[in-house]
């Protein structure tokens, strides 16, 4: 267990917190130092019913919770399930149940255990898609889905490490084949990723020392376009004149036109970049469209945003001025 990881956890000594084990590596060492550093902490686990051996990893996680003097809940995703997306909805169906639990039990934050090679392989996973500084600046060491704080403790620690710790300790875990699929652009860039430093000389710490730069930028953007956002928004909807958004520069404009639509329209993620760039384009002129759960309008020079559903009429509508 190294000290980054004692020194984020302290933050979370006194609090009632949950994690997420699927039973793999990465989950079953997180559990494990938080046992070890006596947080308080419930075992959360997701039955999605789409491996074979997923009721064993499933017993496997209740009995290690067990042996640690962990309480742990298990969640099954049932129903039908889609032929297409099937990952994403997977992903979408297990949050669900973790933080519908969450809200009914009085537990605010979920521990999740994306670690450091997650984060370097979805900045080159967006490098290559030619993502701007939010695509590069990776995950956050702490978000928001549905109410409830996601937090990622082990983010600056590699998975040799967390292997390293389960192995000597005789820790068992599972591996999910999919890790070894290279029809996946991930696990391409986690067979190749040496090569970067055995060729290049680019080490992952120089990896993660550009990500953690690149996300102090994107904090303070975020910063300063949500006062933005927070300057316009009126209870449900939002107003302001055409010269407001189109006066900004182009990245902070898809940004505060994102996070207006996610805020009005409550989604967890804002709309992908080209819906974005789409809906910029549009509101060039009088338009009227849905995006995000919201209804976004433009009349001559004012811009409205309402929940999907809800009335488009600008009368009785006051803009904010204290921007």
């Amino acid at each position: 267990m190294n000290q980054n990881f004692k020194d984020f956890i302290r933050n979370y000594s006194d609090k009632k917190v949950a994690v997420a084990v699927s039973g793999g590596v990465d989950s079953v060492c997180l559990m494990s130092w938080l046992a070890e550093l006596h947080i308080n902490a419930i075992v959360l686990h997701v039955n999605h019913g789409l491996r074979k051996n997923a009721d064993i990893e499933t017993q496997y996680v209740q009995d290690l919770a067990k042996s640690l003097g962990m309480e742990s809940h298990v969640f099954y995703w049932t129903g039908d399930k889609p032929s297409t997306g099937l990952e994403a909805a997977a992903r979408n169906a297990r949050y669900k149940l973790m933080t519908d639990y969450c809200h009914a039990n009085g537990i605010d934050t979920i521990f999740v255990a994306h670690q450091a090679d997650d984060q370097i392989e979805t900045f080159l996973m967006n490098l290559g898609r030619g993502s701007g500084i939010y695509g590069l600046s990776a995950m956050k060491r702490e978000t928001i889905r549905d109410g409830i704080k996601i937090v990622r403790p082990l983010l600056n620690t590699p998975r040799v490490e967390i292997k390293k710790y389960c192995d000597d300790n005789n820790i068992r875990y599972f591996c999910d084949e999919m890790n070894d699929d290279d029809h996946y652009t991930r696990v391409k860039i986690r067979q190749n990723r040496h090569f970067l430093n055995d060729k290049l000389g680019i080490s992952d710490a120089r990896l993660m020392l550009a990500i953690e730069n690149l996300g102090r930028l994107r904090d303070s953007l975020d910063e300063n376009i949500g006062q933005l956002v927070d300057g316009v928004c009126h209870r449900n909807y939002a107003m302001f004149s055409d010269t407001f958004l189109f006066d900004l520069d182009m990245d902070i404009r898809l940004k505060f036109i994102g996070m207006l639509i996610q805020k009005i329209g409550g989604d967890n993620y804002q709309p992908r970049l080209k819906s974005l760039s789409g809906a910029l384009d549009k509101l060039s002129g009088d338009c009227k469209f849905t995006l995000g759960h919201c209804t976004i309008r433009r009349l001559k020079s004012k811009i409205l945003i309402v929940p999907e559903g809800q009335k488009t009429t600008f009368r009785k509508r006051h803009e904010k001025t204290n921007i």
